[in-house]
């Protein structure tokens, strides 16, 4: 066995236990993040009131009692489903919605007046120019979510794979070529 044959088994086993624990690690912290923040609000006080009007259209119509209840329970289910892998798509874009309003409204900088300045609020705590480092980050991570699916390790891929008898071969695209009656090579 060579080196290169060592190295093509060990990709071999990181490859295929990936499709099981990849996807499960964004989920779990995913999860601890958002039904953490949805406790908080259930147990607190109903601060948007206070920032209504910072929130972007439509949302800042909405009366605050209702987006409160609803980024709340989004959090609160979202997180938990997000765990499980439970309509992970849906609860991935729900979530990515909630995030956008947050950083609009809360995370971005007031005002700037450059790159540099709007750069300075890439950061975990607010000194004058915002904080919106996390949420980019869940971003990141909700976006590989909802593009690639929530992984092996998920009520999503159980009802798929066994209830509705779809295999793996489902999720693989034909390459644009051949759908367009192409050669591919």
């Amino acid at each position: 066995m060579t080196i290169f044959d060592a190295r093509d088994a060990l990709n071999g086993a990181l490859e295929s236990s990936g499709h099981y624990v990849a996807m499960l690690g964004l989920r779990a912290i995913l999860a601890w993040e958002f039904f953490e923040a949805g406790l908080m609000k259930f147990h607190g006080s109903n601060w948007f009131v206070h920032i209504q009007q910072d929130f972007p259209f439509p949302f800042n119509v909405v009366p605050a009692e209702i987006s409160w209840g609803l980024a709340t329970y989004t959090e609160l289910i979202g997180g938990v489903a997000i765990l499980l892998g439970l309509a992970t798509r849906f609860f991935s874009f729900s979530l990515i919605i909630l995030t956008v309003v947050a950083t609009a409204a809360v995370h971005w900088p007031a005002e700037w007046h450059s790159l540099s300045e709007l750069l300075q609020g890439y950061a975990i705590t607010d000194k004058g120019f915002g904080n919106y480092k996390l949420p980019v980050i869940y971003l990141a991570m909700f976006l590989s979510l909802l593009f690639l699916g929530p992984g092996r390790l998920s009520v999503d891929y159980v009802v798929e794979r066994l209830l509705l008898g779809r295999g793996d071969e489902a999720r693989v695209p034909t390459p644009m070529v051949q759908q367009a009656g192409g050669v591919s090579g």
